[in-house]
């Protein structure tokens, strides 16, 4: 398991979810990019919206968010193909979100 990532899913209550639902139209989605094994693309929260989600989405040492089930990043409101998996938090910018996924999936 990945370091601060949760051994299950935690999904946002009704009341967590609604407080989340004005930002979705507000997340930037960047274009794919790859290497030989992976593609990649990041994921851009509106900075206020990290102040909307559950404290303890959030990794108490860093204070940066954990790495995040797909059911999690789903619940707040991203939305992308099947296949990726949130890998990393890109400290200096916490409300980044770095996913991948093998290069060719579902092919």
């Amino acid at each position: 398991m990945e370091k601060g990532r949760r051994s299950r899913p935690r999904m946002l209550t009704e009341a967590e979810r609604v407080q989340l639902d004005e930002f979705t139209d507000l997340i930037h989605y960047s274009d794919r990019y790859s290497d030989k094994n992976y593609e990649y693309r990041h994921v851009m929260l509106p900075k206020a919206m990290l102040k909307q989600i559950p404290k303890d989405y959030f990794d108490p040492e860093t204070g940066t968010l954990k790495i995040l089930h797909e059911e999690e990043w789903r619940g707040l409101g991203i939305t992308q193909s099947l296949g990726w998996q949130h890998y990393e938090i890109h400290a200096p910018e916490p409300h980044i979100l770095l996913f991948k996924r093998p290069k060719n999936f579902g092919q």
